[in-house]
């Protein structure tokens, strides 16, 4: 029989082009096809589901991160892929830490999304080395290091350095220096700047 397969995606091409692929293969069998994440897990208590396809970013600002999470806590049978464009550094470590079974990138990687359920299916988990180089000003994503990205998505809140470095757990002097050392390596003259591209490049996303 072939594997029902669930696919999560709010924009319309991607949702369309998985089920053009589902639907092309025999050896899957396209169970449903939503936008909300939030909705996948009761899918999947159904018993009637063995792969979600699931976007990190859906409907309603739900995280397929999050529903992922469920659904390997209460259905560990079902399989679960996240699929995304966006290189937010964090995600694969979440992925990893929650037990999701196979992360791919929608525009980055050279497997195609079928070879990815394949492989997952026959119990592999398929993950990348790394997220997508992303240029940013006069450097790329890789070239900040873990903490400055952390304060980076901290500055999307546009709170306080003292208040970034409560959360964090370090000195307001501490979380300055980083933003000018981010700043020196851009190019770019304000935080604001600096933050605004961040976002747009989907190098840095706060739920």
């Amino acid at each position: 029989m072939p594997y029902r397969v669930l696919i999560v995606e709010d924009q319309e091409m991607p949702r369309q082009l998985f089920e053009i692929y589902i639907q092309g293969s025999e050896a899957y069998e396209l169970a449903g096809a939503i936008t909300n994440a939030s909705l996948a897990p009761d899918l999947c208590r159904t018993g009637k589901i063995d792969l979600v396809l699931m976007d990190v970013c859906t409907a309603f600002g739900n995280s397929g991160l999050d529903a992922a999470e469920v659904i390997k806590r209460e259905c560990p049978k079902v399989k679960v892929i996240i699929v995304t464009s966006m290189p937010e550094f964090s995600w694969l470590e979440r992925a990893r830490q929650i037990g999701v079974d196979s992360f791919w990138y929608k525009e980055a990687q050279k497997d195609t999304i079928l070879n990815v359920c394949d492989r997952t299916m026959a119990g592999e988990s398929v993950y990348p080395e790394e997220t997508p180089t992303v240029p940013i000003g006069e450097v790329t994503n890789h070239d900040f290091t873990e903490r400055e990205l952390q304060i980076l998505r901290e500055l999307i809140t546009g709170d306080s350095n003292a208040e970034i470095g409560e959360r964090l757990g370090v000195s307001a002097g501490t979380v300055k220096r980083h933003v000018e050392n981010m700043l020196k390596k851009t190019g770019f003259h304000t935080r604001t700047e600096l933050v605004a591209e961040a976002g747009r490049l989907g190098i840095v996303i706060r739920f």
